[in-house]
């Protein structure tokens, strides 16, 4: 890279408001201000590194560091994070920081148990090679818990994401109706969608209609945030012979099992409504206070695990949403196949 174009770069780094960020925190914490800098061997790195990364190098208590700055939209698991951030530390030879607007505590907790070293510009600086732990407060993440989609709205549109191709106009009663939920349920599902910017409401005679420009991709990325686990709670049960569960699905990691390379757990894991379990205990079915052989686990959800008909695992939306707190680095590599699984 010739001198000109090198402090030209640098220029335009140094007014990035991330770089400007990490440096602020930086003295704010160690007591004296970096210099960041673009790192001349940025074209080692293959390109599945320069799509996830913007790289840039400083010195810290005189040794050099990488800063390997987040800048997907959709961040990927923790395991992905990791190697690689590994792999960069391997072609750079020197220490190698990941740094990202916000981390869940489960994330923190994961990267420090394996000594990834991160930054979050103005909460939390860890850097284990530099024998440093700085902690402040947590920013948690953009997700309010009053703006949550209901469970009826989340299920509503999950049904529509999964029918594909997308249209940009749907009925969202007809959409009501097939979930068996209500006129009433149907009125507050519009508000919700609507008010949240996922879609636009236009009336064509009687019938009310929603609208989007974005493909099933986009609506999922904006629409995710405002979603929740559909898992109400687990726990253990048997069944019995008497109660056919013939609606229930394959949930948790036996779901995930069926989309993905990762072992089927030792008892089956399903997916039931409260309606159903209802029934199930009308029918003589217990909790159970810990496993017992032919027992299985199970999850109650807020909403029916059938949004799918005939099949028999869970949508691959829901599950998503139902493991992607879960700390497991084996359950979110799996996540990360499933997404390759979304119908769009």
């Amino acid at each position: 890279m010739c001198y000109r174009a090198q402090m030209t770069l640098e220029f335009a780094i140094a007014k990035r408001p991330v770089d400007i960020a990490a440096r602020a925190y930086l003295h704010e914490t160690l007591g004296f201000t970096p210099e960041i800098r673009a790192w001349p061997g940025v074209g080692q790195l293959p390109y599945f590194l320069l799509d996830a990364f913007d790289v840039r190098e400083l010195k810290l208590l005189n040794r050099q560091v990488l800063l390997a700055i987040e800048k997907r939209t959709a961040k990927p698991g923790l395991v992905i994070v990791r190697g690689q951030i590994a792999k960069m530390r391997e072609i750079a030879g020197v220490p190698v920081v990941y740094v990202t607007a916000a981390l869940a505590s489960y994330e923190r907790k994961r990267l420090i148990e394996q000594k990834v070293p991160f930054l979050v510009p103005g909460n939390q600086l860890y850097l284990p090679d530099l024998g440093i732990d700085l902690r402040e407060y947590f920013r948690t993440p953009p997700v309010v818990q009053d703006t949550a989609l209901a469970p009826a709205t989340q299920a509503m549109l999950i049904a529509i994401l999964l029918r594909q191709p997308l249209s940009a106009d749907w009925q969202p009663a007809k959409v009501v109706a097939d979930l068996g939920y209500t006129s009433m349920t149907l009125s507050r599902a519009v508000k919700e969608i609507t008010a949240s910017g996922i879609a636009t409401l236009r009336t064509v005679g009687r019938a009310r209609w929603l609208h989007t420009e974005r493909d099933a991709a986009e609506t999922w990325d904006r629409a995710k945030p405002l979603m929740r686990s559909p898992v109400k709670r687990r726990f253990w049960a048997k069944p019995i012979p008497k109660w056919n569960p013939a609606l229930v699905r394959l949930a948790g990691q036996s779901a995930l099992a069926q989309y993905s390379m990762l072992t089927e757990p030792q008892w089956p894991i399903y997916a039931i409504s409260q309606a159903q379990w209802k029934k199930a205990t009308q029918a003589g079915i217990e909790e159970l206070p810990e496993p017992q052989t032919g027992a299985w686990e199970w999850e109650l959800w807020h909403y029916s695990p059938t949004i799918i008909p005939g099949s028999e695992s869970v949508d691959p939306l829901s599950l998503t949403l139902s493991l992607q707190a879960n700390p497991d680095e084996r359950i979110q590599l799996a996540i990360e196949e499933l997404k390759g699984r979304f119908p769009w």
